[in-house]
């Protein structure tokens, strides 16, 4: 119970339940004669006893905890007998370290899904038995090391690595001549001539690889409350490969000393890490992505080095790695969103109980309380963009789709295994790119007043730049329109992949940069994955002044509370995080000095006391009158935002749920959504009131869904989907079964309906062609089947428009059988408007076998000549 220091469970329901699997499996183990450790009564004592806490919240281990199990559970397994002397205890320990290291890459690979899982075809027999074999004589010689330690003996582990299996290369399938990339990279300057802005703008280059050799593989920025840029940089990417040098990837911090708008100096923060596709600032220090793991790195001595580590929570999965908790986010009480793909199934214990997410959606870890939620679980494959308005509506890319998303309506408390219904898409069809990367919310006076509140998202395919679109109030929800192309790039290397406004309100974005896109397209190791390249580019508007920044940190309590009325939203999202690390009481008593001189007539006065609101939760110490204030605010979505601080503090506010209810039936639908969400989080009792309240008023197409689902969920039940009508089509008998298989595959992830949409229509402003209506798709049969078999790169003309086919169609010849291949032609030959023969598997097999010396991708002169 360490809940007189930290807000977190004091342990008295889960010791109940804990004590009564104990007697149960003690049981069980008597009748069926297994050994039977019991660690949870000891564990009492030591913490009873213990002068300082054994856990880092009440449940997980501190470093002090772990020697009493590891003692316990070796004395019970073994027998307790006394510790040889002699024995070069530090020696043996590293030595086990390093075994572990392989062993854990080898039990729990990164990356599964490719090395042994759904998507080994069509490229992983290349590769990834032989690193199978190599990596489990590495952990053997390791394991013999260990003996040879306790002995004494050193083991020369270099020299023994290279009598291991010699990994096969790999070949590129990548074809020059198609011009979806360039093998001859350009230099940082040069690249930055192939970057065209919108009129009015201007881009310069701030970092590439060629002055900073580690600014590789850039994936997430961030500027820390003293204004400098940090960088996430994954060259290890995909993943570690066996007798490779361990991964070095790194947080590095990058500064522009002498004020000429490049950077001159590079600072390590980190180093050693794994793949940290995500980061995010709090006053505690890092939280960092580090593959089962959220960890928190924390510099000590305040020499710019992390120094500590602590694994927060464990139990997130990487079975892809580009999927994993990423695209950190922080909401205005310092909450961090972390967007998890598809194909992962994480199993998180904490001290509230296990925390389970399945095929797609959003995590939120609340540091203050040490509080996990899977805030969201939707049918999402890889989300990969996170940004928050300025009144703490959260939107999210969905990165493999080209759809931005509103995910408020999309979380409620979910089913385990139940995607919850993921609400609307907000871009326009000609206007819907994708694989996105990184969103951003347009709030700076450097930039033109008319642009405030736009959005702002990347893509890395097809069409490369930045997109930016107005966003607008529809209902409860919102309606957006395409502005400009805020960037566009031609060189087909330019991958930008996260942007953030910084202090001076000059938007910064960086640039994975690399010849090869696309995991499905390219073996994880084909030599042309790049991992030595990465840029850092600015955006400015030169005739608007650049905005003085204001200095955050070490800033008077005071001046960090007047920081709260700024313009801007990042010097805001940096006040609150810098607040948040100074004592509460302080922080408190001067919130209401200066919530009282507040001008009432200041046009966003009720914005000022939401971010008075919103420094107090973060605080965790809650300001109910202060909610109370702002949920009979005359702003909707001020109201809207007290909502969502009413969900997360009913430990503070008792009458938490008769808040919800009189919400749920506020006049706007806003409103009234977030209490229907907020709801669905409570006991049923205590929920259903809040619902009941919201069916009795109008519902638009943001909330149906939503009140649906939240009143099953509080009743213990799944929503019952209707079934999608029958489709028009004149196929019968087996013509028709296959035509039913091949609707189910064409939509699976990874498969046709990714990039040609479920509709068929493809996406024209991505460089993706339709299949409806595609001659291509209803005329020779043949080359149909070879396209599918064995992909097609480069340009085709399809409808008398061009595509540059950037990124190679999938090929399918080793991920699909004669007779699936035939039930997915069969289908997209006769949906979307298209009417045609069926395919059988017989004609599949014959073109499978005619062809099967081909190598690499088709293009479509290469078909037309066939």
């Amino acid at each position: 119970d360490l809940s007189d220091r930290m807000d977190v469970p004091d342990g008295v329901s889960e010791n109940a339940r804990l004590a009564q699997v104990v007697e149960t499996m003690r049981k069980v183990a008597e009748r069926t004669g297994a050994h039977f450790v019991d660690a949870f009564g000891p564990s009492k004592r030591w913490y009873k006893n213990a002068e300082a806490p054994l856990t880092i919240d009440g449940s997980q281990l501190r470093s002090e905890g772990y020697p009493r199990l590891a003692t316990l559970l070796a004395d019970e397994l073994f027998g307790n007998v006394s510790i040889k002397a002699g024995v070069p205890r530090e020696a043996v320990h590293e030595a086990v370290l390093d075994k572990n290291w392989l062993w854990h890459n080898d039990f729990k690979i990164p990356n599964g899904v490719h090395a042994y899982g759904r998507r080994f075809a069509p490229f992983g027999p290349d590769n990834y038995p032989a690193e199978f074999i190599k990596i489990r004589q590495m952990t053997a010689l390791r394991d013999t090391a260990i003996w040879m330690a306790a002995r004494r003996e050193a083991t020369d582990l270099a020299t023994a690595d290279q009598g291991t299996l010699k990994l096969p290369e790999v070949e590129t399938n990548y074809e020059p001549s198609l011009k979806t990339g360039d093998v001859n990279y350009r230099s940082g300057e040069d690249a930055l001539a192939q970057l065209t802005a919108a009129p009015g703008y201007h881009i310069e280059l701030f970092a590439s690889e060629r002055e900073f050799e580690d600014l590789a593989n850039p994936v997430q920025l961030s500027f820390d409350n003293q204004g400098r840029l940090w960088i996430a940089v994954v060259p290890s990417y995909p993943h570690y490969r066996p007798g490779d040098a361990r991964p070095n990837d790194k947080l590095i911090i990058l500064e522009d000393t002498d004020g000429d708008g490049k950077a001159d100096k590079q600072t390590t923060w980190a180093d050693g890490l794994h793949l940290p596709m995500g980061f995010e600032f709090a006053p505690e220090g890092v939280y960092v992505s580090q593959g089962t793991n959220l960890v928190l790195l924390s510099d000590s001595d305040g020499d710019d080095k992390a120094d500590t580590k602590e694994i927060v929570l464990s139990g997130f999965d990487y079975h892809d790695t580009h999927h994993v908790i990423s695209a950190f986010s922080a909401d205005p009480s310092g909450a961090i969103y972390m967007g998890e793909g598809v194909f992962l199934h994480s199993n998180v214990e904490t001290s509230y109980g296990t925390v389970r997410g399945t095929n797609g959606g959003f995590f939120r870890y609340a540091p203050q309380r040490r509080h996990l939620e899977r805030t969201a679980q939707l049918s999402i494959p890889n989300p990969w963009g996170i940004a928050f308005d300025e009144w703490g509506q959260v939107f999210f890319a969905e990165t493999s789709g080209p759809d931005v998303r509103w995910m408020m309506p999309g979380t409620i408390r979910p089913r385990y295994g139940n995607a919850t219904h993921k609400s609307y898409n907000l871009i326009e069809d000609a206007h819907r790119v994708r694989p996105t990367a990184g969103l951003e919310f347009v709030s700076s006076r450097h930039f033109p007043d008319e642009v405030q509140g736009d959005l702002l998202i990347n893509n890395t395919i097809g069409f490369l730049g930045m997109k930016q679109h107005v966003m607008q109030d529809d209902g409860a929800g919102y309606h957006s329109e395409h502005r400009k192309d805020l960037v566009t790039g031609s060189d087909g290397n330019f991958r930008p992949v996260d942007m953030e406004f910084a202090p001076d309100g000059s938007l910064y974005f960086v640039d994975w940069h690399n010849v090869l896109i696309g995991h499905m397209q390219h073996n994880a190791r084909d030599p042309l994955r790049d991992h030595v390249h990465g840029r850092v580019y600015r955006v400015t508007y030169p005739a608007r002044p650049l905005v003085e920044p204001p200095q955050v940190a070490g800033a008077p309590i005071e001046t960090l509370l007047d920081y709260l009325m700024l313009p801007e939203y990042r010097a805001r999202y940096r006040t609150r995080r810098e607040l948040r690390g100074r004592q509460a009481y302080e922080v408190s008593d001067a919130l209401a000095t200066w919530v009282s001189a507040l001008d009432t007539a200041d046009p966003r006065y009720e914005h000022h006391l939401l971010e008075a609101l919103w420094v107090t939760w973060g605080l965790n110490r809650v300001d109910a009158d202060l909610l109370r204030r702002l949920l009979k605010a005359d702003d909707y979505r001020a109201r809207a935002a007290a909502v969502r601080v009413a969900r997360y503090t009913g430990h503070q506010v008792p009458d938490q749920a008769v808040l919800l209810a009189e919400a749920a039936a506020d006049p706007h639908g806003r409103v009234r959504l977030e209490a229907i969400v907020a709801a669905s989080w409570l006991q049923p009792d205590d929920g259903m009131p809040a619902l009941v309240a919201a069916g009795q008023l109008p519902q638009d197409k943001w909330m149906m869904n939503t009140h649906v689902t939240a009143l099953a969920h509080l009743r213990g039940e799944s929503v019952a989907r209707q079934r999608a009508p029958a489709d028009d089509t004149d196929l019968t008998g087996a013509e028709l079964a296959r035509y039913e298989a091949g609707k189910v595959l064409y939509n699976e992830d990874g498969n046709c309906g990714m990039c040609h949409r479920p509709d068929g229509r493809g996406l024209a402003a991505a460089g993706f062609p339709p299949l409806a209506g595609s001659e291509w798709v209803t005329g020779d049969t043949g080359r149909l089947i070879k396209v599918t078999l064995h992909g097609l790169a480069g340009p085709i003309d399809v409808g008398g428009i061009s595509y540059p086919g950037q990124v190679p169609m999938t090929p399918f010849k080793d991920l699909l059988s004669d007779e699936e291949v035939a039930a997915v032609l069969t289908y997209v030959r006769n949906a979307f408007g298209n009417e045609a023969e069926a395919i059988v598997p017989e004609a599949v097999a014959r073109i499978r076998e005619s062809t099967a010396g081909k190598q690499g991708f088709y293009t479509a002169d290469e078909l037309a000549q066939d």
